[in-house]
């Protein structure tokens, strides 16, 4: 079986091509290296793929390549690749995130409605519920997406439902609720935490620190995506969080426990985009997927704080 991830030097498009050719795909990753974080990181995460047979790694924009001719042949599509971030979406930048988030799916989608695509799983993410008042927030809950972000992925699900009600493309759309582990994103809280407490600096909190989030960790989500390949309804759109939701400032004595170092706080303002909580129900993908994180937030924390140790040890 051949699959094609969009984002593989990503987060979680790494692992996710890590677990896929683990279970004997093959798989053919795309990635353009966007320059939102350093791309020594992106190469980091893919360096270890690109002896493995089996996969094929192109680097380049999807938004320029023949996808006609490069999907013929896959059964499934992964398409995770975006332009991340809540706080940058603002401004000059919002056209980098209709291009990256809204017209390459499009392009995807366009390209996969008249091939024997056996499933096309959207990355989304809780970002498309903003301010929704519900909590936890369910598939079925008012999505009032709070940022330029929330709202191309928003856009980026509905063009998956559009395709699959008038083409029948099997799209799935996954909302990812704050992903975390070994690979995270420079930009995300995790890991600027470990950062500053590696290199004993004031750790940089918005707000007053009662917002809270639910905390999903990486294996839990690629188990999530794997799944949907046999499990997921076409059409559908599940929730993948952890399922309970922490608050900000009562974990960061777990950080000091996991980095056996003192903790200092830099208090910042709250920022535009940010809001104060997410949690995820996740029944749905329980029952259809056979969704189960069971990852506990030290045991994720650990992991985490192990690979930044390594990472910066070796930076660059």
């Amino acid at each position: 079986m051949i699959c094609l991830v969009t984002g593989a030097a990503g987060f979680i498009g790494s692992h996710l091509c890590q677990r896929l050719l683990n279970e004997g795909c093959e798989v053919i990753g795309i990635d353009c290296y966007r320059d939102y974080y350093p791309r020594w990181m992106k190469e980091k995460n893919v360096k270890p793929l690109l002896n493995k047979k089996g996969f094929r790694f192109i680097a380049e924009d999807i938004n320029t390549l023949d996808l006609n001719n490069l999907l013929k042949g896959c059964a499934d599509v992964f398409h995770l690749a975006a332009q991340a971030g809540v706080r940058q979406s603002w401004g000059e930048s919002f056209s980098i995130y209709t291009k990256d988030n809204i017209e390459s799916t499009q392009k995807l989608l366009e390209a996969s409605k008249d091939l024997p695509i056996k499933k096309f799983i959207n990355a989304s993410s809780s970002s498309v519920y903003g301010y929704s008042p519900d909590l936890p927030m369910t598939e079925k809950s008012p999505l009032l997406p709070f940022s330029p972000y929330g709202v191309t992925k928003l856009a980026a699900e509905n063009l998956c439902s559009l395709y699959h009600r008038n083409y029948g493309v099997p799209t799935v759309s996954l909302r990812f609720f704050t992903v975390y582990g070994p690979g995270q994103r420079p930009d995300m809280a995790f890991h600027k935490f470990f950062r500053h407490v590696a290199e004993e600096k004031p750790i940089p909190v918005y707000g007053d620190g009662k917002q809270t989030r639910d905390f999903t960790y990486i294996d839990d989500v690629i188990a999530a995506c794997t799944s949907c390949i046999d499990r997921g309804i076409p059409g559908e759109i599940y929730n993948i969080g952890g399922g309970n939701n922490r608050k900000l400032a009562d974990l960061l004595p777990l950080f000091e426990e996991v980095c056996q170092k003192k903790v200092h706080i830099q208090w910042e303002k709250s920022q535009k985009g940010d809001v104060p909580h997410t949690l995820a129900d996740i029944q749905k993908a329980k029952h259809d997927l056979g969704y189960n994180p069971d990852t506990d937030i030290k045991t994720g924390l650990y992991r985490e704080w192990e690979w930044i140790s390594r990472l910066y040890a070796s930076e660059g």
